[in-house]
Parts: structure tokens; sequence; C-alpha cells
């Protein structure tokens, strides 16, 4: 297990002065990075042996999202690594001293791939025995296939892969897939779990089309609901696609 603490900033929240959930991804993402540079099997590391780790899946359930200001730990464990796949927990809690509550939990699918050819490979030997396996949480697991629904969705707005959205292997980040579909959610609803599956990598001044296919019902009741978000490529074919169950709030 590997844990490090922080605070909510400003600029990691909503209107509603709350974490969102691109940044709940980016902190975990973060925190898996601190272990493997502090193991000594960081990114320049894995770059200079020209192997990767990419994620291709998350799970991640939400009990509360934390406020501007708070202060949260947030801790990792990888509990599986066989072949060219590790599997890894992360939570996020109030840091001691506070209440002490348990704010998200994440599973995630990783796979090691050769930069080069970006096909996967074995775990080297030495990598292994930089993570030392813990017990998983208790969690929902679930297959990492997110099926859409049949209904044809609605196209949004296309986005280009710009600079920005880039991460060290010069592949769109996985936190920047969550900010584009997070950003065609509905408003008033609070997220209860997102899925995340990557099916294949963007990179620079690529073309991502947005497809909403929405569950809501439309009742005038507090609800939970389904919405997918495919980031689709100019062939139709996804990049990612995000599966969100929604506490629908509705006004009187």
């Amino acid at each position: 297990m590997y844990i490090f603490e922080s605070r909510v900033r400003y600029s990691e929240t909503d209107a509603q002065g709350r974490l969102t959930a691109e940044k709940l991804i980016d902190y975990f993402q973060d925190c898996s990075t601190f272990q493997s540079e502090e193991n000594g099997v960081g990114v320049a590391e894995m770059r200079a042996r020209g192997l990767a780790w990419i994620i291709v899946y998350w799970r991640v359930e939400i009990l509360r999202m934390p406020r501007l200001g708070e202060r949260i730990r947030i801790g990792t464990i990888p509990y599986a690594m066989k072949g060219g796949i590790g599997l890894r927990n992360f939570f996020m809690e109030t840091a001691p001293g506070e209440a002490g509550e348990r704010l998200a939990n994440a599973n995630s699918v990783w796979t090691l791939v050769d930069i080069h050819t970006m096909r996967p490979v074995r775990i080297p030997a030495d990598v292994l025995e930089r993570y030392p396996l813990g017990q998983r949480l208790q969690m929902q697991y679930d297959a990492r296939k997110i099926r859409l629904p049949a209904e044809p969705g609605i196209s949004r707005p296309d986005v280009t892969v710009r600079e920005y959205h880039l991460d060290t292997n010069r592949h769109m980040n996985n936190g920047q897939y969550v900010r584009i579909a997070a950003g065609l959610l509905p408003s008033g609803a609070d997220v209860r779990t997102l899925r995340i599956e990557y099916r294949r990598q963007a990179v620079l001044g690529d073309r991502i089309t947005p497809v909403v296919y929405s569950g809501l019902s439309g009742e005038e009741t507090d609800q939970a609901d389904i919405v997918c978000v495919s980031l689709n490529a100019k062939d139709g074919k996804p990049y990612a696609v995000l599966e969100a169950e929604l506490q629908i709030y509705h006004k009187n």
C-alpha cells in the first residue's frame, strides 16, 4: 500500500465547491505514479527500458466528493500482477484528524506495453518485486467491457486533441477523457459510480466526437440513472467509453 496526503484546491473544484470527477481520477493516477517513482520504477526508468503502463479500465465508486479545503488521504493497493496485467485498488478518505470518512473506492486494470510497438509485454521480474501485493478492497468488481445502449446517441461538438491533453507517452492522458465526458453529463446530478473503458489511444491532432446515450426517464422524482458517453474517432469507433450512474435531483 502507498498513501499520500493532500488538500482539495480551488482549481480542483466545480461550481458547488466540490472535487470534480476528473480531478479524483488525477489524484488516483498521481498516487500510483508516486509509488512507482519511490520504488525506482517510475516514468523515466520504464521509458529507458522501452516500457510504459497503460490503463485500460476504471471502476470508481464515489461515496461523497470532498469540498474545497478538506484534507484528504489518497492510497493505492496493487493486489494482482501476472503476465502483462496489473490490478490496482485506490481509495480516498478524509485525512487523520478529520472525520476519518471513506470518500471513494476504485478498481483499475493496467497493461504494460512496449512503447515502440504499443503491444503488451510480460512484466519483468525485478519490476514485480517493487510492488508488494495487498488485499483488495471490498467493493464491486465487474467485467471491464462497457456495452452502449442500442438506441442511437446524440453527437456533441468535436474536440481536437491538443498538446495540453497529452501525457509523457504522447497520448491523451486518461483523465482528459473523463474531463470531456463528465462535461456532457446532465447538470443537477451527483455521480455515484464511474466506469471507464479505454479502447485505443488518441494522439495530437486527433478529432474526438462525443456521443451521449442517456437513460434518463424524465420523471419528476429523485432517481438513479445511467448515462454513457462514447468518445469516438473519425471511423466511429471509440477511443474510450464512460458509463456514469447518477443521482438525479429534480427541483420542486
